[in-house]
């Protein structure tokens, strides 16, 4: 494994002249934060769930924003509904409940220029805190009723040098805190952190790299960060510390696709001729521009002595199945067998029924391996594989069982690759010698996102639909209009259309921890937020009260597998009109005569999902319509309806879903084998990305296993971050 390669150049290592300070500068920063002041029991306790064990935590526990209180404004040029920072002295002071029964706590402030009521609710013992006559420092939102006042202010005592207030006078830091740690105690915190341990930093960037891009050292970095003197020195202490998260993970990608370039025993395919031509002619329509070149990459990755590891990256209905149907026929037509791996058994079951249309014809023999399959079925299918009578295995998981034994795997590939994990996708390349290795997915990444995930790979890309493939109309409607998309429904039906209605829960018992649930009811002229729909109450009323005409079928994930091929089986030949599931249809299944897709509550699924449902439908001669029935309650939800409504580009929406849910929601490195991404924005910080991969992938072809001397702290700090993921 890479992390391991990694971490044995660091230990083989000779011990530098250096090494024994070094080692005592980490056991300083490795001091439990229980010694730190103020932590407790239960404080401990609370900093562990936020990652904070050790000194070094906290000077790596970066805020989440700054507030900009180094600028005291006059009580009489305050604006009212802004953030400001006031100072004042005490005049009044006391506690009193108001009509309702609330207990406020009040004070009187003023700096000669007026006067301001500052506020707090059920904090009596503030009384305590602040007496007649002191100097205080205020900060929050400024507000004007019948008066002047600041309500639930942050306050500092001003007591002898004011220079040295952590909280006040400055830009302060603001963190992500658990429930039971107030700012204050977490600022405090890191004050003394960066006092203390900050000096101890070991400074891992090689010094013609800092010097290169303008970088600043890590201490001025890491003190700048928490407690900057002003917003330069704050610029650059965030452009240091991202900088070198994204060169390690540009570091590991580099060296990555240095050791997948040194395995030189791959297999080298013929790939003009034979069944791969008679494929292509066989094909009943034109590939578009995007597949033929996603072709041509291949053929040329599997001409090469070297394995092949490409990412094919398509929209949704792009085609991309066909072009990996044409590479699984040039491994069997050079005497190697293929694999196909998918991630659920509806989508294996999708693709062994279309590559056996496809290449049976071709004398090219396909099976399919699944859990749900009886035993005495499967051993035979093993048997068959080891013997080499198999040519392609299409299945899930069961392909990488031990039982699942290749004579001459040639060709791997891996459909719906960002639902399996690394240890998954290595089992399945070790079944054969340096196979071929094909990834697809039908969520488009960004080139942000792509370049920090799959820098290993090499990426091809399709991005047009097949022609006459005509685009999905949406809308998103509202629950007061549940009747009327019934109704449109139906006339779709009538025409001898089908129709999806998706639900996103399985059954009720999901939805609440309370005994007792509400029957599902349906008040068409309803105004209001409905109830999280499921399949088993939704089945129920489409086939008794909505639909009583059509037939009806159910579909959800914790069917049996005979059971789930039965109901697709009779969607398919139309027997099923409606179909009512959850989102376990969200890959793998094309129904050309489906036109309509209903999906309920969409405010709890994510953009990417969205359109990976609604790319369900619009895949035959009909003009297809995508309804989105929801009440949003966020303002986010209701930003991810417009934007699903206003496109069908893949690629569009995947930008949206980044800038919308971050990098780390998105798609995080975890499963990758990477290090995380914790600091920086990929969006944001795409320019800092590039720069720093600009600077590993050059490290990395000078000194492929950064043996230089100044390159000895970086590797170290690279094979660190492989052992705290473990």
């Amino acid at each position: 494994m890479f992390s391991e390669y990694l971490e044995s150049i660091v230990n083989e290592r000779h011990i530098s002249i250096g090494r024994k300070q070094m080692q005592e500068k980490n056991d300083i920063l490795n001091t439990s934060i229980r010694y730190f002041k103020g932590v407790g029991p239960k404080k401990l306790e609370q900093l562990m769930k936020l990652g904070i064990g050790k000194a070094e935590d906290i000077l790596y526990y970066l805020p989440a924003r700054y507030e900009d209180r180094s600028n005291f404004i006059a009580i009489k040029d305050l604006k009212a509904g802004a953030s400001q920072t006031i100072k004042g002295d005490i005049i009044t002071m006391g506690n009193h409940i108001t009509k309702t029964g609330a207990r406020i706590f009040q004070i009187v402030l003023t700096d000669q220029t007026g006067f301001i009521h500052a506020t707090w609710f059920n904090q009596p013992y503030l009384k305590d805190f602040f007496s007649k006559g002191q100097k205080v420092v205020l900060y929050g939102k400024v507000e004007r009723y019948d008066k002047l006042q600041i309500v639930q202010p942050e306050y500092e005592i001003l007591k002898g040098d004011e220079a040295d207030s952590v909280h006040m006078g400055r830009i302060v830091p603001v963190y992500r805190a658990a429930s039971q740690l107030t700012q204050r105690y977490l600022r405090g915190l890191a004050f003394i952190a960066v006092n203390k341990y900050c000096k101890f930093l070991t400074e891992r960037l090689p010094t013609y790299i800092l010097a290169r891009q303008k970088l600043v050292d890590i201490r001025f970095a890491i003190r700048n960060i928490h407690f900057p003197t002003n917003f330069e020195n704050l610029e650059k202490a965030y452009r240091r510390i991202v900088f070198e998260e994204f060169l390690m993970l540009q570091l590991a990608l580099a060296m990555k696709r240095k050791e997948s370039r040194l395995e030189v025993t791959g297999i080298s395919h013929e790939v003009a001729g034979g069944p791969a031509a008679a494929f292509k002619k066989r094909l009943p329509f034109e590939l578009t521009e995007g597949q033929m070149r996603a072709a041509a990459d291949i053929e040329r990755d599997m001409s090469s002595s070297k394995p092949m590891n490409r990412l094919l990256e398509g929209d949704v209905g792009s085609g991309k199945t066909v072009v990996a149907a044409y590479a699984l026929t040039i491994t069997v037509q050079n005497g190697f067998q293929g694999v196909l791996m998918a991630p659920t058994e509806i989508l294996a079951r999708q693709h062994f029924l279309n590559l056996s249309e496809l290449l049976m014809p071709l004398g090219i023999n396909v099976a399919l391996l699944i859990g749900g399959i009886d035993q005495t079925t499967k051993k035979a299918i093993y048997s068959d594989i080891k013997e080499g009578k198999v040519n392609i295995v299409v299945g899930t998981h069961a392909v990488i069982q031990g039982a699942a034994e290749f004579k001459r795997l040639g060709l791997a590939v891996i459909d719906e690759q960002h639902k399996f994990g690394v240890i998954q996708r290595s089992l399945l390349k070790e079944k054969g010698r340096n196979p071929h290795v094909l990834v697809m997915t039908a969520t488009p990444i960004p080139r942000t996102l792509a370049l920090t995930i799959y820098g290993d790979l090499d990426i091809s890309i399709i991005r047009e639909l097949p022609k006459g493939r005509k685009p999905i109309v949406t809308y998103w409607v509202e629950e007061a209009k549940r009747g009327k998309v019934y109704d449109f429904i139906k006339e779709e039906l009538a025409k001898g259309r089908q129709a999806y209605v998706i639900c996103p829960l399985i059954d009720s018992l999901a939805q609440s921890s309370k005994p007792k649930v509400q029957s599902l009811s349906f008040d068409f002229n309803r105004d209001a937020k409905s109830k999280t729909q499921n399949v088993n109450e939704m089945v129920k009323k489409l086939r008794n009260e909505v639909f009583p005409e059509f037939e009806v079928g159910l579909l959800h994930g914790r069917m049996a597998s005979k059971e789930k091929e039965m109901v697709m089986r009779d969607f398919k030949k139309g027997k099923t009109k409606i179909l009512v599931s959850t989102i376990v249809i969200e890959v793998g299944i094309d129904i050309t005569n489906a036109s309509v897709m209903l999906i309920e509550n969409a405010e709890r699924f994510g953009l990417a999902q969205l359109h990976q449902l609604r790319g369900r439908i619009g895949r035959g001669d009909y003009e297809s319509y995508c309804i989105l029935l929801s009440n949003p309650g966020t303002d986010e939800a209701e930003e991810r309806l417009k934007t699903i409504e206003g496109t069908v580009d893949g690629f569009q929406i995947a930008e949206a879903d980044l800038a919308l849910r971050g990098p780390g929601e998105f798609f995080g490195t975890r499963q990758h084998g990477l290090p995380e991404i914790r600091f920086g924005n990929i969006l944001k910080d795409f320019g800092i990305m590039e720069l720093a991969r600009k600077e590993a992938f050059g490290l990395v072809a000078r000194d492929p296993d950064l043996e230089e001397e100044h390159h000895e702290l970086l590797k170290e700090g690279l094979a660190s971050r492989f052992q705290n993921k473990k």
